[in-house]
């Protein structure tokens, strides 16, 4: 029985969410604007200012106040943009949360529960990341895509919250899917850091353009290396408890069903990208172009098996 009460809930918080990282988004672009503009306006050089003694009789330092309280007025677009980005997480994860209760079991049985929890975990990474290494920088492009993804969902592939399907009932659901949720909300941010990177290489940033405030493309190939390190155990656990599952549901551990084979290719297109680094030394664009063209399988794996091809994972799309 599904608690139409908590599923209303869910969709009100998923459209509160929406909004708020639609505001993120924005605040993001204006840390960006503004501290460019700030930068163009700056002088090339700044004279020294004159020493005075004090109490030499000299002018007092009076002249830096209205500067300074002028600074003091000026919106903090960083700071703001992070709380909406903590507030609008926090809205995402309360529908979520609520989903699950309305529908008294694990908020991952469709596509647009799968889309919401790995945009949820993708913003997470995020968040965690922002306050380890301070990379403010990546937030208006992933919100960018989390909103994007988001969209879809919710115009497209929404369904009403409801029991689960039969293949579907497992406690696996909860180990499986949820690591492959999240290494997939991880390899998300780091495929944003990638395509920033070869952006930022193949198109010189202008005086005063947007990319200025990116990094350099040695900064955003490590961010992409550390999250794709961090993510690759996380989806091998995912194929390895996903073929444990498939024995218990389907009586054989591997049977090269199209989610499978496309999971598998996938983890070798990640696996081919950390052995070339690790063996052939391998950095910047090649590299980068191995792990784009492993983001793809993992994005033709989430969509294109679930709608282009038929198979026992069928059940994913709706």
């Amino acid at each position: 029985m599904v608690d139409t009460h908590l599923a209303n809930l869910s969709n009100q918080l998923m459209l509160g969410a929406v909004l708020v990282y639609v505001v993120a988004m924005v605040a993001y672009a204006a840390e960006i604007a503004f501290a460019r503009d700030r930068a163009v306006a700056e002088p090339a050089e700044v004279p020294e200012p004159a020493k005075v003694l004090v109490g030499a009789g000299g002018p007092e330092a009076e002249d830096d106040a209205p500067e300074a309280e002028e600074e003091r007025r000026k919106v903090d677009w960083g700071r703001f943009a992070i709380l909406m980005n903590i507030v609008a997480w926090g809205l995402h994860g309360a529908e979520i949360v609520t989903r699950g209760m309305a529908a008294d079991r694990v908020p991952w049985g469709n596509m647009y529960e799968f889309v919401s929890a790995i945009t949820f975990a993708a913003v997470t990474v995020y968040l965690v990341m922002l306050w380890r290494y301070k990379i403010n920088w990546l937030g208006p492009f992933l919100m960018v895509a989390v909103l994007i993804a988001l969209g879809i969902a919710t115009i497209w592939l929404y369904n009403d919250p409801g029991p689960l399907r039969p293949a579907l009932h497992s406690y696996w659901i909860a180990i499986h899917v949820t690591a492959a949720v999240t290494a997939t909300g991880t390899f998300t941010v780091a495929g944003v850091a990638t395509v920033l990177y070869l952006v930022k290489l193949w198109v010189p940033a202008k005086a005063g353009g947007i990319l200025e405030r990116v990094p350099r493309p040695a900064v955003l190939d490590t961010v992409a290396h550390r999250t794709i390190m961090f993510a690759f155990p996380i989806w091998t656990f995912a194929i390895i408890a996903g073929a444990i599952w498939a024995d218990s549901a389907w009586g054989r551990y591997w049977g090269w069903d199209p989610k499978e084979t496309w999971s598998f290719i996938t983890w070798v297109g990640y696996a081919g990208y950390l052995h070339a680094r690790a063996t052939a030394g391998w950095r910047g664009k090649k590299a980068a172009i191995v792990s784009l063209i492993a983001f793809g399988c993992l994005l033709f794996n989430f969509f294109g098996i679930n709608y282009l091809v038929s198979g026992l994972h069928s059940y994913a799309g709706g």
